[in-house]
């Protein structure tokens, strides 16, 4: 049998004790600084009692104890003592500095500051909390560490308050400090913390599972010694050596699996796990091939977390199999070194001896959280996306180089192209899926090879958020957007401000000699200038309330008639043009031409745009606005009056001409060949030109109909595969 680590409430933990526990793993330690903590606390909290009508002090002792089970530095023991100081006694942070150091000053500190957040029931304030929680744990991960171990002990004693009370705090303890938890990779505070929030939760599940698990006690530990000597016998004819646990699976594991079948305890088959803890990575697949070769595996039950490990760093062999008796249990496969990480999380890769600073334990993905925290302004979509990737469970997929990539069930290429990096999402056009070309909207399963295409004129639109599935890869596009649009505000700000005050004869350049400009941003219209623009050119902000906040425009009179009508003139300018720069085309126009409406817009032949080219409008004599590929040779050319900004309307769904020009070899039926492959793609050929070259070559430039630059690089890529194509070109 093995067991979680325990954290059970201990009601009576002397010094020495604590010393004793310390020293079994750190006999370096600074115990002359412990004691003067135990004291200290002990001191400070003397005459306060708790709930259960226990001596107060009972509490942080305990909090330490659990850092000592989880093998913290002596910094976060320290601070395990004193964290509840700063707030019930009076006791200040200049005070713990002298007294011990500025680290433990620090995490108190950060402990206080948490413990001042009011959580509330409502799912949007919880996000809100969850969020702060995250950045004080990217400052130093041993504030949330110890903020864990001070709500494990809470849960603990949770049956002295209101029953009210207790579903609050379990309920808050579910949807914030088990995430934490699993986020930091400490499974076992993790499964003490969900068995605990059921408890109190839905205590009537949890009773029934408790005696259900007790009335089969004799049996399950026959069965499992049982077990354990046949898997012990398998191992050794091939000379592995392993330690070997057995266990049911705690309450909260049993519980999801009923409610996700649906089905009742009776029903649940793999409620025992076996651990077997092996020296090495060879041994551990060595080991799972016994197993294997030992008992039936469950097919699609087998996970590979050493080849990838999750993203909190937990790795093992999972897998699932008919074991003794038919029943099914599931075995990890692990070493010692995984198995601690797996139990304590970042705690077991510190090294004790040297301490850990502020700085030190920095994680990866913690730094990853710090730029989803910048990027997305809502909160919850915040929460999701750091649960969500915590137990990403779904689809092994490949990289065309053999590196395999875990994505989550219904994973698209879009999504495999942002878990390979940011840039490569954004510019992707398409993919190759087991060499062939697949939509963005295609389904990823297990074993697929995935090459993504991109191009550098490709960037993110809202269609792909329907696309997305991953948390991280939705956050991404939704950044870029908002990106844009603030860009896009800002320039449109700019403009209007700009031309609202050369009614009144003045510009930005004017009042911003004369100081007037400095007084827009005091008075509170925008932090700086580049919010100013932007709350302009979002409508936050209305151009006529900020120009009659100018001493320079009215000189003095506000009620001077020529003041007045200037300022109606402006106000009705900016409207007009705030109006045309947000106006849509519709759906009959593939552009969106910048303030005007009404105007004749053609594609130029010589390039033919298509949505996803970058592209530039000209005003030209006679002909309205002409469109052209901001790369196109010939836009200096002919007639051109002068530049105006376009854009293309992301509602026009119609298709677009563009010629493609493919060489080959001259062989029969390579015309229909290729027609072929252009319509399995769903794409219209308009028409085809075709000729004979020198040296057995073959001419063709079709004219197809496509919706956008994504389906033109698709289609290209199809005529590429075709073995008898020499080279395929935008013509």
């Amino acid at each position: 049998m093995y067991n979680r680590l325990d954290f059970s409430h201990e009601r009576e933990l002397s010094y020495e004790e604590i010393e004793r526990r310390v020293r079994g793993y750190f006999p370096e330690a600074d115990f002359a600084m412990l004691r003067r903590a135990f004291d200290f606390a002990q001191k400070a909290h003397s005459g306060q009692k708790r709930s259960s009508g226990e001596d107060y002090f009972i509490h942080p002792c305990n909090v330490a104890a659990t850092l000592i089970k989880l093998r913290l530095d002596m910094d976060s023991i320290i601070a395990g003592f004193l964290h509840d100081v700063v707030e019930d006694c009076d006791v200040t942070p200049e005070e713990l500095e002298k007294e011990f150091n500025t680290n433990v000053a620090q995490i108190v500190v950060g402990l206080t500051k948490i413990s001042k957040i009011k959580f509330k029931t409502k799912e949007e304030s919880q996000a809100e909390n969850f969020r702060k929680m995250v950045v004080a744990m990217a400052k130093d991960l041993r504030v949330i560490i110890v903020k864990l171990a001070d709500r494990m002990h809470n849960m603990r004693t949770l049956q002295y308050v209101s029953e009210e009370k207790q579903r609050k705090i379990a309920q808050e303890t579910l949807d914030i400090y088990v995430p934490l938890a699993s986020r930091l990779g400490i499974n076992s505070v993790k499964s003490e913390l969900e068995d605990l929030c059921l408890r109190f939760l839905h205590p009537e599940i949890y009773y029934r599972l408790a005696e259900k698990v007790a009335m089969k006690k004799g049996d399950r530990d026959t069965y499992i010694r049982d077990t354990i000597g046949v898997i012990q016998d398998r191992l050794l004819e091939y000379a592995v050596k392993a330690e070997i646990k057995g266990r049911p699976k705690h309450f909260y594991s049993i519980y999801k699996k009923m409610t996700a079948r649906g089905v009742d305890f009776d029903q649940v088959q793999d409620v025992l796990a076996f651990r077997l803890i092996v020296p090495n990575i060879t041994e551990c697949y060595k080991a799972l091939g016994i197993v294997h070769s030992s008992f039936k595996p469950i097919p699609g039950r087998f996970k590979d977390y050493i080849a990838i490990p999750k993203v909190n760093g937990y790795q093992s062999l999972h897998t699932t199999v008919i074991g003794p008796k038919a029943e099914r249990i599931e075995i990890q496969i692990r070493t010692n070194e995984m198995d601690d990480v797996a139990e304590t999380g970042v705690a077991a890769h510190w090294k004790y001896k040297e301490g850990l600073a502020a700085g030190k334990a920095k994680l990866d993905w913690v730094q990853e959280l710090l730029e989803f925290n910048k990027s997305t302004e809502n909160s919850y979509e915040f929460m999701n996306v750091v649960k969500n990737d915590l137990d990403i469970g779904g689809v092994f997929v490949f990289t065309p180089k053999g590196d395999v990539r875990e994505l989550r069930y219904g994973a698209t290429p879009l999504d495999f192209a942002y878990a390979i990096h940011t840039d490569v999402g954004h510019h992707c056009v398409g993919a190759k899926v087991n060499g062939r070309i697949v939509q963005l909207k295609y389904t990823l399963k297990s074993g697929d090879t995935v090459e993504i295409l991109s191009s550098k004129n490709q960037n993110p639109t809202k269609d792909w958020l329907n696309i997305a599935k991953s948390s991280r890869a939705r956050s991404k596009i939704k950044a870029y957007l908002m990106k844009i649009e603030r860009e896009q505000d800002r320039e449109t700000g700019l403009d209007i401000l700009e031309k609202a005050l050369r009614v009144f004869g003045s510009s930005i350049k004017s009042i911003k000699k004369n100081g007037d400009f400095e007084e827009l941003i005091n008075t509170g219209s925008a932090p700086n200038e580049e919010d100013l623009y932007v709350n302009i050119g979002s409508g936050k902000l209305q151009v006529k309330e900020l120009l009659a906040r100018l001493p320079s425009l009215h000189k003095g009179n506000k009620e001077a008639p020529e003041y007045n009508e200037s300022l109606t003139k402006a106000d009705e300018y900016s409207k007009k043009l705030t109006g045309e720069v947000r106006r849509r085309a519709n759906k009959d126009n593939a552009v969106i031409v910048d303030g005007m409406d009404d105007v004749m817009v053609r594609m130029a032949r010589c390039c033919n745009p298509i949505p996803g080219d970058p592209i530039v409008g000209y005003i030209t004599r006679g002909r309205g606005i002409t469109v052209h590929t901001s790369e196109c040779t010939r836009v200096d050319a002919g007639d051109i009056g002068r530049v105006i900004r376009v854009e293309w309307n992301p509602d026009f769904s119609f298709k677009h001409p563009v010629n493609i020009r493919v060489v080959t070899h001259d062989k029969p039926g390579i015309l229909s060949s290729i027609s072929k492959v252009i319509n399995a793609n769903g794409v219209n050929i308009r028409s085809a030109l075709a000729k004979s070259m020198p040296d057995r070559k073959g001419s063709f430039v079709f004219e197809v109909e496509v919706k956008d630059y994504s389906e033109l690089v698709k289609t290209i890529s199809t005529i590429e595969s075709l073995e008898e194509v020499i080279s395929v070109s935008r013509a």
